[in-house]
């Protein structure tokens, strides 16, 4: 009992500090224990970067997504006719440039691909060409390689590709007679194949598609000249027809996916189309001429020289499929100009120009070859504000010059 009693007063005392104990542990977790863990382990350090790295992107994020070309997203606000000529009644101002976009051009490493793919990059878009270099050459593109904006992909439009675009210029097809007749099988699964897989493309990714025909779709005609409401008069047997049916049929599809799959679409029907960066040889008429003028050889004129064709300058082309592309308005529309030349008004233009000492050589005329085209381009007048500006006897000059130096390359 005497021990009891003497260690009771040891217990008595432990008790009172207990309080004390518990208000000591309140005070270490108050400010000073928060600095503490902060400052542990290097926590601080930690979240000042953070905040550093976080408060950087949110600076410099509108420089860094100027200056990306991949980062342009499709933009919805209404689209605008940006034609040389834009009427104040349009609403839209003069030298108004609708916002960048990312651009596919199928054959954009061809005669009037790359022709449309400088503009495209002057006016700030970035493109990809898509090209199996049947037709095509790099030449026509080099110039272009090192520019950020530019993509250049090996590729064949009969196989399917997955690309991100708001817009697709579909040119992908030889269209001179001697490169569609090569393989004229080959040539339709282009026209079909390869349209069926960029409008496939266009609807998964909702891009506006533009599909580049052809006057031949008129084939012989029995209108003159032709408007885009005259069906046509086309042997579908011919040795042409792997061009002229398969483009019909192009158009066929891009209707379809219009009507049935809500694509958004645009038909350009091309009449005679001449300039630098044409294929020397071929077979297209103006290009025959002037190759065969510049390398002193006679000109080949085909039947007796007395069938008629309109020729356009490349740059007028190109404005007119950039007007179609950003009009508001399907088509088809008949690009070309109207002025109307025979084989031997042709022919005496080039001699004027190259060689007035050049002579003619008449051969047999080809199969179904049309004994008259000429583009009535009133509706292209009207809707798109747009018709050619350049004459024959201001373009030819300059697509002598370009020829007369690969002949020499050669």
């Amino acid at each position: 009992m005497k021990q009891l009693h003497k260690s009771s007063p040891t217990h008595a005392p432990a008790a009172a500090h207990a309080p004390a104990s518990k208000a000591s542990k309140a005070s270490r977790t108050g400010p000073r224990s928060w600095v503490g863990y902060l400052l542990r382990e290097q926590r601080l350090l930690f979240v000042l970067l953070g905040a550093l790295i976080a408060s950087s992107f949110f600076l410099l994020r509108p420089y860094l997504f100027s200056l990306s070309p991949s980062s342009h997203v499709p933009d919805r606000r209404p689209l605008f006719s940006f034609a040389s000529h834009t009427s104040s009644a349009s609403g839209v101002p003069p030298g108004f440039r609708p916002p960048p976009r990312r651009v596919v051009v199928t054959g954009g490493a061809g005669f009037v691909g790359s022709h449309l793919v400088d503009r495209l990059l002057e006016q700030g878009d970035s493109v990809i060409v898509v090209d199996n270099f049947f037709t095509g050459r790099k030449d026509n593109v080099a110039h272009h390689l090192r520019n950020p904006r530019f993509e250049l992909l090996r590729h064949d439009v009969v196989e399917p590709i997955l690309l991100e675009v708001d817009r697709i210029y579909h040119l992908a097809c030889p269209a001179s007679p001697v490169h569609y007749k090569y393989n004229p099988i080959k040539t339709i699964k282009t026209n079909v194949m390869g349209t069926l897989n960029m409008l496939g493309l266009a609807k998964r990714i909702g891009a506006r598609f533009l599909l580049t025909s052809t006057s031949e779709v008129y084939g012989d005609p029995l209108e003159h000249p032709q408007k885009e409401t005259y069906w046509g008069h086309v042997n579908p047997i011919g040795v042409r027809s792997c061009y002229d049916e398969g483009k019909r049929t192009a158009e066929t599809l891009t209707m379809d996916y219009h009507r049935g799959g809500g694509v958004e679409v645009r038909i350009a029907r091309i009449f005679n189309t001449y300039g630098p960066r044409m294929c020397l040889d071929d077979g297209r008429v103006v290009s025959n001429f002037v190759a065969q003028a510049l390398r002193r050889q006679p000109m080949t004129v085909y039947g007796d020289g007395k069938q008629t064709r309109s020729f356009q300058y490349v740059s007028d082309l190109v404005a007119g499929l950039m007007a179609l592309m950003e009009g508001d308005h399907i088509g088809p529309f008949n690009l070309g100009n109207p002025g109307e030349f025979t084989m031997l008004e042709l022919a005496q233009v080039v001699k004027e120009t190259i060689d007035p000492m050049a002579t003619i050589e008449f051969k047999p005329n080809t199969a179904d070859d049309p004994h008259m085209r000429k583009p009535d381009i009133t509706k292209a007048k009207h809707l798109l504000r747009w018709e050619p500006k350049v004459s024959l006897r201001e373009g030819l000059p300059l697509m002598v010059k370009d020829f007369r130096q690969r002949i020499l390359d050669e």
